[in-house]
């Protein structure tokens, strides 16, 4: 039972990136972890509602459907190799904006027309 679940394609065609062993579990470790640093941000930062609402999109996909080909086909986001470096990517950079904190007030005033676009 435990083979029938295994990957079954030999590449992805793709330069560098190797066929998933357990893809599975590598995209459920990875949407865990996002989620636990997201949950260190404040519940109405932009990035953790937004990144929040597309993991858990993503993690009732995989956990609801045993297919490799199902889950690609549902999240429509390439490859499910593809996937995993996506969201071993989003753990990064959701680990740099709570460095960042970017939901605090400026340091110091922002310059006149800074935010106005086009000049």
């Amino acid at each position: 039972a435990y083979r029938a679940h295994m990957a079954t394609k030999l590449t992805t065609a793709l330069t560098g990136l190797q066929v998933a062993k357990h893809p599975h579990a590598s995209l459920k470790h990875y949407y865990d972890r996002i989620l636990a640093v997201t949950a260190k941000m404040p519940q109405d930062a932009a990035y953790r509602v937004n990144t929040e609402a597309v993991v858990k999109a993503r993690q009732t996909v995989v956990e609801q459907e045993a297919g490799v080909t199902q889950v690609e086909a549902k999240i429509n986001g390439g490859q499910v190799e593809e996937l995993i470096l996506q969201a071993r990517r989003e753990l990064s950079l959701a680990r740099k904006i709570l460095a960042w904190r970017p939901w605090e007030p400026l340091v110091e005033t922002a310059p006149k027309d800074q935010w106005k676009w086009p000049y």
